[in-house]
């Protein structure tokens, strides 16, 4: 019985001490909605400038972009065809800008058309259209 009325005292002063301390303090709010822009990052090739490009066969190309997005961007992702090379991801670790370069051997592939395609996700996992390049090997 002493046993029981404690148990309801602490279950009555347990109530009154959420009541009263929830009317003290903001409530948690979520989102509705993505906290970002929904927007993936903007992925950009710098060089070569040119969306097509033509090169000597032995010659080395460098690809050089950068991917920017306010939320941060997560990884940016590189497919290579046509030539017999990949690249790891690159972590972006949050920043808002992260530059990449790619140095592509064009040795032993003569009359091969190489296409670089270049993507980020941000933070939020939102995707950004990719970029592409065309390299003719001579």
């Amino acid at each position: 019985m002493v046993l029981a009325r404690a148990i309801r005292r602490v279950i009555w002063w347990s109530a009154v001490a959420a009541v009263a301390g929830c009317g003290q303090r903001e409530r948690p709010t979520f989102p509705t909605e993505s906290p970002g822009n929904s927007a993936g990052p903007v992925t950009e090739i710098l060089q070569p400038e040119a969306p097509d490009t033509t090169v000597v066969e032995g010659d080395l190309v460098f690809v050089g972009g950068r991917a920017s997005d306010p939320d941060g961007v997560d990884t940016v992702y590189f497919e290579i065809g046509g030539l017999n090379q990949s690249f790891l991801p690159l972590n972006g670790e949050g920043a808002d800008t992260v530059t990449f370069a790619l140095q592509l051997s064009t040795l032993g592939h003569s009359g091969t058309t190489a296409t670089v395609r270049v993507y980020a996700v941000d933070l939020l996992g939102d995707r950004g259209s990719a970029v592409t390049r065309q390299i003719r090997i001579q």
